[in-house]
């Protein structure tokens, strides 16, 4: 199996063209990042307004969690059958996995603020929205970066099922040798998945640590050893 697996992956014909893996594991790429931007996008707003005022904490929550349980083909099948097959549907199914974790992630950090900041804070005269931007996004900076992450990691993992309505990715390549039974094309494909997801982790731990100051990350990483 590793033999037949190193020479499906020394084939050049594999690393060229528009069905090569370079070019797949771009369009994978694609895939991941714009449903994680258009999942922020949703969710940190929402995520912060809860955190921030406490109002539909219960019920967000709730069909957050929900929403989790949810297995990503099902939605994405959903979607298909009630809008086709296209981009459309496979990105609208990895947006709904992506949104709970950085919802989570939104929340919890504004929630968890420290109170004798956010006390000093109004106790200087500062106004609710002065006390969310000046105190209570700032110190949630690692636990949104926290959600992203997590939702790249389940998106990353889970994007082949792209493949699923007829898109490209490495999940095609995976799809592909599952038809014609080549374990030496599916384990490629799987070895790519694995490792585009290592990388953007890898990217995203250096994106925190150049934007949050180090002293809220080990802050972060206290309260969640606690918990």
């Amino acid at each position: 199996m590793i033999g037949e697996l190193i020479t499906w992956l020394s084939d050049p014909a594999h690393w060229s063209g528009p069905d090569g893996i370079p070019a797949q594991t771009l369009l994978h790429l694609y895939y991941c990042v714009l449903s994680v931007l258009v999942a922020a996008l949703i969710a940190i707003p929402l995520g912060v307004y809860i955190g921030h005022t406490g109002r539909g904490a219960v019920l967000v929550v709730g069909i957050s969690n929900a929403v989790r349980a949810l297995p990503t083909l099902g939605v994405v099948t959903l979607l298909v059958l009630g809008f086709g097959l296209g981009v459309t549907p496979a990105l609208a199914g990895l947006v709904v996995l992506a949104i709970p974790a950085i919802l989570s992630g939104a929340y919890a950090g504004v929630r968890n603020a420290p109170g004798d900041a956010v006390d000093a804070a109004k106790g200087m005269g500062m106004r609710p929205a002065q006390v969310l931007w000046q105190v209570e996004l700032p110190t949630a900076l690692p636990l949104v970066l926290g959600g992203v992450r997590s939702a790249m990691l389940q998106v990353v993992a889970t994007a082949a099922v792209a493949a699923y309505v007829g898109l490209g990715g490495l999940g095609r390549i995976l799809l592909d040798g599952l038809k014609i039974s080549d374990y030496a094309q599916m384990a490629s494909a799987a070895i790519a998945i694995a490792v585009l997801a290592v990388l953007l982790d890898l990217a995203l731990a250096g994106l925190t640590r150049l934007v949050v100051p180090r002293g809220l990350l080990l802050a972060a990483r206290r309260g969640g050893s606690d918990r």
